[in-house]
């Protein structure tokens, strides 16, 4: 591939990017590639400069890539945005490619599987993984139904949500007119439900699948 392609990484781990850099080394014969390790890094480069792709982790210190992928398509409409992340493709997936990602591939593929995400993302625009794929073929009604908070009910979204914005046990209790007790009974129901085990699980689940 003789024509330069100008990517932008953005990842708040410097051995991560690093790595892409050697990865996109062995694809693309010339390449310009910029380093971003915040949401605001990244919005910052793309004010000032045109790229042709974008490889993003899903979440930073400073947010979550999903607040500023509308911002980067508005700025720059032709840019291609690949998510690259830790987060599970049946969950987040399509909640990116909704917002206007290209592109989705886990950490945790081989080396060779990166290599052609990149090839794809560079010849098509898009790279997607099977699963993903297969997603994207079905219904809106179907689709729907990968949002892990779809398993709660109204009761438990909402305690889920308060949580999300910080309340503790008390405060929700008092904000509902519950017991606290009822709260902790809620609150062990949201997290076998939704398969997370501590806060910080549950606040990124909820940034990503509903409106805070």
């Amino acid at each position: 591939m003789n024509k330069s392609i100008k990517f932008l990484l953005g990842d708040d781990h410097n051995i991560v990017r690093q790595g892409l850099q050697l990865i996109i080394g062995d694809v693309v014969e010339n390449s310009e590639i910029i380093h971003a390790s915040s949401l605001e890094q990244i919005l910052s480069q793309i004010k000032s400069t045109s790229f042709d792709i974008a490889i993003l982790d899903a979440q930073f210190p400073d947010g979550n890539s999903l607040s500023i992928i509308a911002e980067i398509k508005r700025l720059q409409p032709n840019i291609k945005i690949l998510i690259f992340t830790s987060f599970e493709e049946e969950n987040y997936a399509i909640k990116f490619i909704n917002e206007g990602a290209d592109g989705f591939l886990n950490k945790l593929s081989e080396e060779n599987e990166i290599q052609n995400a990149l090839q794809e993302m560079i010849e098509k625009g898009s790279s997607f993984p099977p699963f993903t794929k297969k997603m994207l073929q079905l219904s809106d009604e179907h689709i729907a139904l990968l949002n892990p908070l779809n398993q709660l009910t109204e009761r438990e979204l909402e305690i889920a949500l308060l949580y999300a914005k910080g309340f503790g046990n008390l405060e929700i209790a008092n904000y509902l007119s519950l017991r606290q007790n009822t709260v902790s009974t809620f609150k062990k129901r949201i997290f076998d439900k939704l398969k997370v085990e501590s806060f910080v699980d549950l606040i990124d689940l909820i940034r990503t699948h509903h409106d805070l």
